[in-house]
This record gives C-alpha cells, structure tokens and sequence, in this order.
C-alpha cells in the first residue's frame, strides 16, 4: 500500500503562487539557522501561518520534511522575510518530490527505532531538538521531530533525552499491538550513534552522575 498527498501538497504550492517555481534537492539547507529577530517583519503573516500550518498536515506521509516544518513553526509569533525563505525552500523541495510517500508492505512484527538530537541547535534558545522514527518491520509507524524541553548542557543529555522519548514511543507503540493481540516475537531495538549515552543507559554504575535527570529520562 502506498500513501501519499500528492495533490494536497500541489494545491498547497498553489495556494503560495508558487506553482511555477524550481524545485530543489532538499528541505533545508545544511545547518540552516535563524534567530528570531533576523529579517524585516511580515505586513502580512496570515499567509505565512497558514502555509506552515497546512505544512504540519503534510508531515502524516512526509516525514523527511518534519524537521524543516518543525524550524519553521518556531517563527509563527513573528514571521520574518527571512523566515518566509525558509518556507519557500520547502516548497520548493516540494514541487520536485510530489509523487514521494510512504510505502507499506508486508514483514516480519520486530519493532526497531531511531533517535537523535541536535544539540543546541536552536540559537534563539540553545535547547536541542529530538529526531526519532519507528519502524515495524520496514513501515515507519511513528516519527517525530520536536524541541526539547529544556537546555541540554552536554551532548550526552540531549542523547540521552532522545533516547527516553523514543523509548517510550516504542512502549507505547508495543503495548498497543498487545492490546490488538499482535505479538512481537522479539524485543524491541533501539539505536543511537552516541556512545556516550548508549553506555549511560547500559551500565546502572553510571546513573549516579547525572541525578538531575533522574526521575524523567531513568525510564530507558
């Protein structure tokens, strides 16, 4: 089964007068960063909220735009020309990738995830954003690309707190399959790329030193 939003994505362009435009390869350009006062005010920002507001619903079948749609969403208050160049080179990554979608088909029922945080990414507030996906067999079932909740003050923290969320998107997501008396035949897997915080949440020894994230992020 394949799902996708082609013509929702195609009147969306539409909507912004940008249906002639070039397309591009990507999103976002590589470390693409804004402050929040960077550029001219919008006269007008209902436009800008309503694209990126429409964004948001394209991210259900686009999950390689949710952390793109996820920078832009942080400007809603007060849009800028800057911002709005942000938009438009989602759009334009759009125009060029409008049959993509995500394909379904049938495999085995072992549950995996992926995580990850940029780390102080955001300039305007140094917290850092958590990038996670789910797969049951080979479909992505679940992703999400969010700010953290508060400041992260080593790369290992913000890992770590990468790992929790998804950890716990990937119990919730198996107790659901229980619930539907879908059984995983194996234990769940989780991955990171940072050592530091695989070994944190491997050896109990290591708890100690980070107290203050105890009773949130322990869960692991």
């Amino acid at each position: 089964m394949f799902v996708n939003q082609a013509k929702y994505a195609k009147d969306l362009i539409k909507k912004a007068a940008m249906d002639t435009c070039k397309p591009c390869s990507t999103p976002s350009k590589p470390h693409q960063q804004a402050l929040t006062t960077d550029g001219l005010a919008l006269s007008a920002p209902t436009l800008y909220r309503s694209i990126v507001g429409a964004l948001q619903y394209l991210t259900f079948t686009r999950p390689d735009i949710a952390f793109a749609v996820n920078t832009v969403c942080q400007f809603m208050h007060n849009p800028t020309d800057v911002h709005f160049g942000f938009v438009k080179r989602i759009l334009r990554y759009l125009q060029g990738t409008l049959q993509h979608g995500i394909a379904f088909s049938p495999g085995t029922m072992l549950l995996s995830g992926y995580c990850d945080a940029d780390w102080a990414g955001d300039p305007n507030t140094r917290r850092s954003t958590t990038g996670y996906a789910v797969f049951l067999g080979h479909n992505p079932i679940s992703w999400a690309s969010k700010k953290q909740a508060s400041v992260s003050r080593s790369s290992t923290e913000a890992e770590y707190r990468a790992l929790a969320h998804c950890a716990a998107e990937i119990s919730w997501i198996r107790q659901l399959l229980c619930d539907l008396h879908m059984v995983i035949p194996e234990a769940p897997v989780l991955h990171s790329d940072n050592l530091s915080a695989l070994a944190l949440s491997a050896n109990p020894v290591l708890h100690s030193r980070i107290k203050h994230m105890d009773i949130d992020f322990h869960f692991i």
